[in-house]
């Protein structure tokens, strides 16, 4: 890292013309600041829910269709962007556990894509990885049975070695799987979606010209840092709430980013759920750190005729992360008058959901995987090899660690883990619930649990890799394939 650093410095020296006092401004400037400084003049967008129908065999259908546009990002009406189903970002789905979905993905871009179904439990053969691209012009349809608590899901692509560059030009969208089991809970808490639950997806770009610029800030050695925040593709943004608890799903939907949300007057956030669902109980905290691909939902409280931002604070990461950066990123405005609020909105339920604690003294295996580099356990990403061979409805326990002083973004797909230490101490509460993505702060160890359930094929491997979307571009990920009983061997297939 030192060597690689040394020389991006010497290539930064020639192009300035070896121009030191711009190199020394910066290794010391105090990086991004908009806090104070953004104009909060355009309503927040509320991404549509997905048109759906349902077919004869009750199953529900859902269209989507990534293609380019022009979208008005606030430089101008032509920048040129992404999206599904329009010109930036995607609507959002929403499907009920047990509900059988089927999702039909069009390429209308000029290069191969995918769709990732984040976060979701899953058949290998529709979860979206870089093992089925959709050619350009193709089709694509991914049938599944929604089985998993209520939570806050989303989908982006995953093509092999082009995932940055297609979710930084616009290709993501929201999933929310509801849970009728969970009715109770629920109902108590704020549920309508774009009036009192929204969606948060934030995203930090740079432009140039009015244009997408995807040029690294100040050597990153994480990917884009951008130094501009659009929320569901508004440029400072501003929500007018009308109840008196509005609950924000935040996604860190960024490349490289980790932020720190937090309220601008300090008040506290009743965090109530995280990548895979509710927690068992509201916990109140000042800050939610979120790397890139978490999710967190956070209960609000809002008094008549205030305005609050919802900022990102400095991380504490390396200048060369983004770690002095701070930024504005959302501001709630409450009406004047009595805000309209139901008795049983008045608070966060205490009791939020039953989570089913894993027991390691059960795991049929360990593992341990350590990330340095751009590699895994020394190997970078070959889709002929398989780096772990899970048996059907076991338990396994997976020690993993951030060799290095590079923050990367844990991500395992179709399963929800649960964290059992991090360093080998219990994990804070905000680590409590069901996650499948994980910060991995520069060198720290983490064992997580999880139940690999339902799925077994042989023939098509799932991913576990860093969700820094340059990091697994270049090769940081590995694959494991799920098999119906101890001894059956993977005969991978990539079709």
């Amino acid at each position: 890292m030192r060597k690689w650093l040394l020389g991006g410095l010497g290539v930064l020296l020639l192009l300035c013309g070896g121009g030191v006092a711009a190199v020394t401004w910066l290794l010391t400037s105090g990086g991004v600041d908009t806090v104070g400084k953004v104009a909060f003049d355009r309503p927040l967008k509320i991404p549509p829910l997905a048109e759906s129908t349902v077919d004869a065999n009750g199953t529900r259908v859902f269209d989507l269709t990534a293609e380019p546009g022009d979208s008005d990002l606030g430089h101008g009406r032509s920048t040129r962007t992404w999206g599904y189903n329009g010109a930036y970002l995607g609507p959002t789905l929403r499907a009920e556990r047990g509900q059988k979905i089927k999702v039909n993905v069009h390429n209308r871009l000029n290069e191969p894509t995918t769709v990732h179904w984040h976060g979701m439990h899953l058949p290998a053969k529709v979860d979206g990885g870089p093992h089925h691209p959709i050619p350009v012009g193709g089709d694509y349809q991914a049938a599944w049975t929604v089985d998993q608590p209520a939570a806050t899901l989303w989908y982006h692509p995953h093509p092999s070695d082009l995932t940055e560059r297609q979710v930084y030009r616009g290709l993501a969208g929201m999933f929310i799987v509801q849970d009728r089991e969970q009715d109770d809970e629920q109902d108590d808490l704020p549920h309508e979606y774009g009036v009192d639950d929204i969606p948060v997806i934030v995203q930090d770009k740079n432009f140039d010209g009015g244009q997408l610029s995807m040029s690294d800030r100040f050597l990153s050695d994480i990917g884009i840092l951008g130094d501009e925040i659009l929320v569901n593709g508004t440029p400072a943004p501003f929500l007018d709430v009308r109840t008196s608890l509005v609950r924000l799903r935040l996604l860190n939907a960024s490349t490289a980013r980790v932020y720190d949300f937090t309220m601008s007057d300090g008040r506290p956030m009743q965090l109530i759920g995280t990548d895979g669902g509710l927690l068992s109980a509201p916990y109140p905290t000042e800050t939610v750190r979120l790397s890139v691909g978490e999710r967190a939902e956070v209960v609000v409280a809002m008094r008549p005729g205030e305005r609050v931002e919802l900022r990102s604070a400095p991380t504490g990461l390396g200048r060369f992360q983004g770690g002095r950066d701070a930024f504005d990123v959302l501001q709630l405005r409450a009406k004047p008058n009595q805000l309209g609020a139901q008795p049983n909105q008045l608070k966060v339920p205490q009791h939020l959901a039953d989570i089913e604690r894993l027991d390691p003294s059960q795991a049929a295996q360990r593992r341990t995987f350590t990330f340095q580099g751009r590699e895994i356990n020394d190997d970078r990403m070959d889709m002929d090899r398989v780096d772990a061979v899970v048996v059907k409805d076991t338990v396994e326990v997976w020690s993993v660690a951030n060799g290095h002083d590079t923050p990367h973004s844990f991500h395992i797909h179709d399963v929800q883990f649960q964290v059992l230490s991090v360093d080998g101490a219990a994990p804070q509460p905000e680590l409590g619930g069901w996650k499948d993505t994980l910060f991995l702060e520069p060198g720290k160890r983490y064992e997580i649990i999880a139940r690999f359930a339902d799925y077994a094929d042989p023939t098509t491997a799932y991913m576990f890799h860093c969700h820094v979307l340059r990091h697994e571009d270049e090769g940081m990920m590995g694959q494991f394939v799920v098999v119906e009983k101890a001894g059956d061997k993977p005969k991978l297939g990539h079709n």
